[in-house]
């Protein structure tokens, strides 16, 4: 008996940036998905991006998207700012939500997210998409499984220069711009992946002339006093890798950590290049991952858990109120 295809799950896009072109891209090679309908607050964008992409409907206001009955799961790539009321009003509606990280401005924010994820049965996660990724996941069994011992310390960044510009988003403070928030997630992303909630924590920060946080470094303290240091900026080019120095060797993700990658291992100065033969922009995994969780009727991924986004976005808090950061 021939086994009839999976019926194509329905996705929208809130949010028509550079990161929602990027996950249009990779839904159209999952072959139990559809992009059937984006919104932006500019109806002409939405169009251009609908043709793009081939989705059926183009909306010029996310309301219109979430009242959309046909939609099964949306994917919001709006500002950090807007997260919580978009995530809500498309929950309510009875859409699956995946969140672009980070999952919104602070932990009181990701409670009324799960809270109203709970109370009306519907499945929520947050889109950190380095979680999902083959490189990582090797990363993170190696480590659990101490391959090659304990953890002795770990370094992660993430740098980059960007010109100055108070009319874009990643400058406006407003909307959560910034290197905390915007790229400073992924060391402490990586950190908490592989070590866990720190006992303590020391940071410090620069400051563009608006107040948003153009540096910010960071020292997580463990027990047995391993250390993870951790750093973003937005005004120098750092490696952005993470480095995890074990008693019998090191673990390197390289350049670009983040996203689809290699990993070199380091064993007495012999470095082993392990690649993962990527074909895709990476963000199918997290995407595909969701399909599963949504066709099963799971309300909560067992990967990104609500344990680990409440633990991420209190990590944030607690690092903001040490650099005296307030939106």
């Amino acid at each position: 008996m021939t086994q009839q295809p999976l019926k194509k799950i329905k996705w929208g896009i809130i949010g028509l940036g550079a990161i929602a072109h990027k996950f249009a891209t990779d839904l159209l090679t999952i072959h139990d998905a559809e992009l059937y309908a984006v919104a932006s607050r500019n109806q002409e964008k939405a169009h251009v991006f609908a043709e793009k992409f081939g989705a059926k409907k183009a909306y010029g206001s996310y309301e219109a998207l979430a009242n959309d009955p046909t939609l099964e799961a949306v994917y919001i790539a709006t500002p950090h700012a807007l997260h919580k009321e978009n995530a809500i009003m498309c929950l309510k509606k009875g859409i699956a939500v995946l969140c672009e990280k980070p999952f919104a401005m602070n932990a009181e924010e990701v409670e009324a997210m799960i809270a109203c994820a709970k109370q009306h049965n519907m499945l929520l996660m947050e889109a950190l998409w380095t979680y999902f990724l083959p490189h990582y996941q090797f990363v993170l069994k190696e480590l659990n499984h101490k391959t090659y011992g304990n953890i002795l310390k770990m370094e992660g960044d993430f740098g980059f220069q960007r010109d100055y510009d108070t009319n874009t988003r990643l400058f406006n403070k407003a909307m959560g711009g910034g290197s905390l928030l915007d790229i400073g997630i992924y060391p402490i992303f990586a950190a908490l992946s592989t070590l866990g909630l720190p006992k303590n924590i020391d940071a410090a920060a620069t400051f563009f002339e608006n107040g948003t946080d153009a540096t910010c470094n960071m020292t997580f303290t463990y027990e047995n006093n391993v250390k993870a240091y951790l750093k973003s900026s937005l005004v120098e080019v750092l490696p952005t890798q993470a480095i995890f120095y074990c008693e019998k060797a090191i673990i390197k993700i390289n350049t670009m950590f983040h996203m689809p990658t290699t990993v070199s291992i380091i064993v007495d100065g012999k470095e082993d290049i392990k690649d993962f033969g990527y074909q895709t922009i990476g963000y199918h995994y997290e995407a595909i991952h969701f399909n599963q969780l949504l066709r099963d009727g799971k309300t909560e991924s067992d990967i990104m858990t609500f344990e680990f986004s409440r633990n991420l976005i209190k990590t944030l808090d607690a690092v903001r109120a040490l650099i005296k950061l307030d939106y």
